[in-house]
């Protein structure tokens, strides 16, 4: 059988497999971090954020792994829900760094447990090697796919 063939069954894709546990991750921590009024799109640039406020949109959408418009849709939302100001930068008045607001700070200590619990209930079943096994195949994925099409590896992850 031709590698078209084989990759014609989707449970022998995996491209098809990591959509699949990525929409899954993405329901099963939404369940978790909706009724704090956070969405999972929201998520990913709060959890950079917690990490290292005060970025600017460029260097956010960078780590987020998302392109600046969907990352200027998403501060939008965020600020909305009065999770994040912008302000322009006073050294280059181009740039606009990205703030957590009290609210937002206060969510981190809420929602970290959140993410231990689905990252849990992921890998219920697996083995500590199978753990790393996994961890270091999808970082070399990523580090593949990404360097086919010339980007960077986003630096952090939604889960």
């Amino acid at each position: 059988m031709s590698d078209t063939g084989f990759y014609a069954d989707p449970s022998n894709s995996i491209g098809y497999l990591t959509r699949i546990a990525f929409r899954a991750f993405s329901r099963a921590l939404e369940v978790r971090t909706a009724p704090h009024g956070v969405s999972s799109g929201q998520w990913r640039f709060l959890r950079v954020l917690w990490r290292e406020d005060g970025l600017t949109q460029r260097e956010l959408s960078r780590r987020v792994g998302m392109r600046e418009p969907t990352t200027v849709i998403a501060l939008k939302s965020l600020e909305r829900s009065g999770f994040v100001t912008r302000q322009k930068s006073i050294e280059d008045r181009r740039k606009v760094h990205v703030f957590l607001t009290p609210e937002a700070r206060a969510l981190h200590p809420v929602l970290m447990p959140a993410v231990a619990e689905v990252n849990r209930v992921a890998l219920e079943g697996l083995t500590p090697t199978e753990i790393e096994v996994l961890r270091k195949a999808l970082t070399q994925v990523g580090r593949n796919l990404a360097a086919d099409v010339k980007e960077d590896v986003p630096t952090d992850s939604a889960v």
